[in-house]
């Protein structure tokens, strides 16, 4: 018994050590989604409606989460962009890369029949931004001019295997058509689908989408919208009126004249009785009612969820001249900069490499340096002037073509020379040496 334990030993760490040569994955995958307790709401919590795809696109309609995913989306899809040799590759190394990079701007710009760049990748940002996920069919033409093609999909209808072990051959990703039988998976492959996933994390295959991040705090701010508006259109009675001393025969007759005479009519009541009828209010009568700091604060948290600061969602009371730039800045760098370089990131790997083979070319957004144009020119200059940078590389960094070798010559520095000749005086000449 004690040899077959010891052989039983000596076999698992023989084979340990063979998996770990051959580069085979050791770890569970996704170990938390066999759990029996996860995602069960224990008692004392409170039941909100479940952040489903129909949810979630209801949400996102409303318009401070349509402000906040619109000040992403349409800042990427507007981006000035380009597609280059990657770094380590030059120009002359790598085989046609003049036409080559024709071919892949012109099927970005027109990726399919009827959409367009823009088109296209608004579609992506925005599942991206309400749930997490955002995916793009490729397909292949196998034309040197065109060579492939690409879709927007529903990111929410895509299920993805959580055992899929890298083979290229077997199905990573399947899309639920809602048929029935056969017809009700499309199986696809890795290199046919780009799925881009918004905060991923280890326990689970899907991102995490902004407006989900702040769904419960959306659910809230919708509550108290609506609230705020029955009570300002007087739908919600905030005040009483006492009668003293009525019999209920006087009470009856008093409401039913009220409700067929005055109420709604814009009439002036008439009253005559012995005891002043007094009104008791049940509120305080100004805008406090209205939680409008409540929403103010729910606003804010929206803005959080978002990675945005609350002045982006309209919210300028505590913003001056000096701030306004910064908070500009802030929300550029820490919620448009991070979704595009990944967007750019996934044109390159899945789309370039995957899918073509072309590892020799990049996508990326031009305009995501610097956001100040006169900066981003000074610093182009000073790096001229040490001669750090070229003309044809600064050219390409603003995504132009490179200039001709005879326009490429370095301009001569102009010579000042200073000639004194009295009486007549002073006289300037410029020499221009090649």
């Amino acid at each position: 018994m004690g040899v077959g334990v010891a052989v039983k030993g000596l076999w698992q760490r023989v084979s340990a050590a063979k998996d770990a040569e051959m580069g085979e994955r050791k770890t569970a995958m996704l170990p938390a989604i066999l759990s029996p307790y996860n995602g069960i709401v224990r008692p004392g919590q409170n039941a909100l409606p479940k952040p489903t795809v129909a949810n979630l696109r209801r949400f996102a309609e409303t318009p401070v989460v349509r402000r906040a995913i619109n000040v992403v989306k349409d800042k990427i899809a507007s981006m000035d962009w380009q597609v280059k040799v990657r770094r380590g590759y030059t120009g002359v190394t790598v085989e046609d890369s003049d036409e080559r990079l024709r071919a892949l701007r012109r099927c970005l710009e027109e990726p399919n029949a009827s959409d367009s760049f823009r088109v296209l990748w608004e579609q992506v940002l925005e599942d991206l931004l309400v749930g997490g996920f955002g995916a793009v069919e490729m397909e292949a033409t196998g034309d040197a001019e065109r060579p492939f093609r690409l879709w927007a999909v529903d990111g929410a209808t895509i299920q993805i295997d959580a055992k899929w072990d890298g083979d290229p051959q077997k199905p990573r990703y399947a899309q639920a058509t809602g048929r029935m039988g056969t017809e009700a998976l499309v199986p696809l492959l890795d290199d046919e689908l780009m799925y881009v996933r918004l905060n991923p994390r280890s326990y689970t295959p899907f991102g995490l989408g902004r407006l989900e991040v702040a769904f419960e705090t959306v659910n809230q701010l919708m509550s108290a919208s609506r609230y705020a508006g029955r009570l300002a259109s007087n739908s919600v009675a905030q005040y009483a009126v006492w009668l003293n001393d009525a019999t209920p025969e006087e009470h009856d007759r008093m409401v039913r004249w009220w409700q067929d005479e005055i109420e709604g009519t814009g009439r002036v009541p008439f009253l005559s009785c012995e005891q002043k009828p007094e009104v008791l209010r049940f509120a305080g009568g100004t805008d406090a009612d209205l939680r409008l700091q409540w929403q103010e604060m729910l606003i804010r948290t929206i803005a959080n969820a978002f990675d945005l600061p609350p002045m982006m969602l309209g919210l300028e009371g505590d913003v001056n001249k000096s701030t306004a730039s910064e908070m500009a800045d802030e929300a550029f760098q820490s919620s448009v900069i991070p979704v595009a370089k990944l967007i750019a990131e996934h044109i390159t790997r899945d789309l370039f490499a995957k899918k073509l083979g072309w590892r020799e070319f990049e996508f990326c957004f031009n305009d995501l340096e610097s956001r100040d144009e006169m900066q981003e020119l000074q610093i182009q200059m000073e790096l001229l002037k040490a001669e750090v940078l070229t003309v044809d590389e600064v050219r390409a960094m603003r995504g132009l073509e490179p200039l001709t070798p005879a326009e490429s010559k370095p301009i001569a520095e102009p010579k000042l020379t200073i000639e004194s000749k009295p009486p007549v005086g002073v006289m300037l000449t410029i020499e221009v040496t090649q």
